[in-house]
Formats: C-alpha cells, sequence, structure tokens
C-alpha cells in the first residue's frame, strides 16, 4: 500500500533475473476485471479467496519475484502459504510517504475517503501481522536502487 511493491519487484526481479509477478496484476488478468470492481460487485472476502488462489497458483514456480497487495498477509492461510514458496519480504514507510505516493491515485477501494485516515487505520490493523516476514525494509526516503541493495544484502543472510 505505497511503499513501492511494484516498482521495487521489478527491479528486484530485473537484477535478480527473475520474472516478476503482481498477485493483482494476475487477478485482474484471471477475472478480466479491476480489483476495484471485483470490490464493488463481489466484496472484500470474495477477493481475498482469489488471492488466495493466485498466491497459491503463483508460488508453484521458481525464479521470480512475487509482488502482493497490502492486505495478503491478513490470513493466516496466505502467510504460510508465502512463507513455504520463498523469502518474505515485508516493504514499509511512514504514513507521511504512503499518503504523499497515493495522494493521485483513486483505484484503490480500501483507501476511500480521508486517504491519511485510512492509512493510518489500516497500518495499525496490520502492523502485527506484517511482523510474518523475516525481511523487514524501510522505502521512506530511499531511492529504488538503495532499497533494491540492502534487499540484495539481506537475502545474503538469509
Amino acid at each position: 500500500m505505497g511503499v513501492g511493491k511494484t516498482t521495487i519487484g521489478e527491479a528486484l526481479a530485473e537484477r535478480l533475473g527473475w520474472r516478476p509477478i503482481d498477485s493483482d496484476q494476475w487477478i485482474e488478468r484471471q477475472q478480466g476485471v479491476a480489483i476495484s470492481e471485483i470490490f464493488a460487485t463481489r466484496g472484500e472476502a470474495h477477493f481475498r479467496q482469489l488471492e488466495t488462489e493466485a498466491i497459491t497458483e503463483i508460488l508453484e514456480q521458481q525464479q521470480q519475484v512475487v509482488m502482493t497487495g497490502g492486505g495478503a498477509p491478513l490470513k493466516q492461510e496466505n502467510r504460510e502459504i508465502m512463507l513455504a514458496g520463498g523469502t518474505v519480504i515485508c516493504l514499509q514507510a511512514t504514513v507521511q510517504e504512503i499518503v504523499e505516493r497515493l495522494r493521485q491515485d483513486t483505484s484503490r477501494p480500501l483507501l476511500q475517503g480521508d486517504l491519511e485516515e485510512r492509512v493510518m487505520t489500516l497500518l495499525e490493523q496490520r502492523k502485527d501481522v506484517y511482523r510474518f516476514a523475516p525481511i523487514q525494509i524501510d522505502t521512506t526516503a530511499k531511492s529504488v536502487e538503495q532499497i533494491v541493495s540492502e534487499i540484495e544484502a539481506a537475502l545474503k543472510h538469509e
């Protein structure tokens, strides 16, 4: 959620020579509709089930950097699938940084309304869940190159 997962994931995949896979984009291709449309017509619970199915199928492959939405780890089953499927990295940023990055993005269903309030609420609700990831990287005020280098260093110690 505004921490740079797509940009960082793609840059990391390029550096490793692996394939980048975004689970939200994968779901949109499979369903033929935008995530926001799935939320609007079928609800969050249906989307979360699609997300679990996507993560399970995606992680059957090797040599890829998989980017999931910030809500994916909320489900214990997803956390277990992710940990079994590879090294999990959690990207973080300050509320102010996330709000600045997402100010013009109106496509995120869970961020409708007061953006700063929604970001603070979601981060507070999810903070304990995100701790499951063995590698934690703060992306605040860092370049893509700095973040990718930091991830590479952490992966060498994994």
